[in-house]
């Protein structure tokens, strides 16, 4: 299995498509494995010729642990998750990349955009915030991530999962909730590794994480910023102050959306991040 070489933090990564295609990394939310980049999705862009890497945040599935069952502080921030993308590009020998995220890995995205610019080539910035502000964040302090999780079974989990997104499915009633996917990514997330703690350890991180808006003036690379109208968990206005910030970035917010991302609007998110990803290379 291909693992970082890095002595610091071992990444589990893996690649898709061809080797002389730009390079887009695409880096998951809080808690989620690079399972929730389907490969149905890395299909639409591998088909616009990019070469896709997907891989592990730092305390998920395959990668390095920070800390143990009861630890939820990993004694690291948002710049350390940020670098892990660059650990992986060092491991395929690749100077700058096209970088999309989604929720904290848009956030790990926008420290990259500001802290290294020289290695982004373009931005996509899905479903995420620039800032702690209570006009971006919807959901509460979250205060049980400051104790240690309480473990669930394989079973539970899977449930827990569909459970949402048929409550989702009911709160939005326009795109299909997709419950057996659901299930089932839920079920192969938790044989590759079940580690709640790890999401409290990455929570911590973002407590501490920086404001960005005002730095975000300075990114000067493509961006698409992608929201939806309906998220309940980060305001949609985050995505409009995103947009501005970043001169000339494309924005769409799309009704009906929650936080993540419908089946359905894959081809229309594949298409935006080809178009930005060519964007840049226009002007190389």
């Amino acid at each position: 299995m291909p693992y970082t070489d890095s002595t610091d933090v071992r990444l589990y990564y893996e690649v898709f498509g061809d080797d002389d295609d730009p390079v887009l990394v695409l880096v998951s939310g809080g808690g989620a494995q690079l399972l929730s980049w389907d490969e149905r999705f890395i299909g639409m862009l591998t088909a616009g010729r990019l070469r896709v890497v997907r891989f592990d945040n730092r305390d998920t599935g395959f990668s390095q642990l920070f800390g143990g069952e009861d630890d939820v502080d990993g004694g690291y921030d948002l710049s350390d998750m940020a670098e892990d993308v660059l650990r992986v590009l060092d491991e395929l020998g690749v100077d700058a990349a096209h970088v999309a995220g989604h929720s904290m890995g848009g956030m790990m995205a926008q420290m990259l955009a500001i802290q290294h610019p020289e290695r982004i080539r373009s931005l996509g910035l899905l479903s995420t915030i620039p800032g702690q502000s209570p006009r971006y964040v919807l959901h509460d302090e979250r205060a049980e991530l400051s104790a240690p999780p309480v473990r669930v079974s394989r079973e539970q989990a899977v449930e827990f999962a569909a459970l949402y997104a048929e409550s989702e499915g009911t709160r939005l009633g326009v795109y299909d909730p997709q419950v057996e996917w659901h299930r089932t990514a839920a079920g192969e997330a938790y044989d590759r590794g079940y580690h709640p703690e790890g999401f409290s350890r990455q929570w911590a991180a973002l407590r501490r994480a920086p404001e960005r808006l005002e730095a975000l003036k300075s990114v000067t690379v493509p961006t698409i910023v992608f929201h939806g109208r309906e998220d309940d968990v980060l305001h949609w206005a985050s995505a409009v102050d995103i947009a501005e910030a970043i001169p000339g970035a494309e924005l769409q917010v799309h009704a009906d959306m929650g936080h993540l991302i419908p089946h359905e609007l894959w081809p229309d998110l594949a298409a935006g991040l080809l178009r930005t990803a060519a964007r840049a290379d226009e002007g190389r």
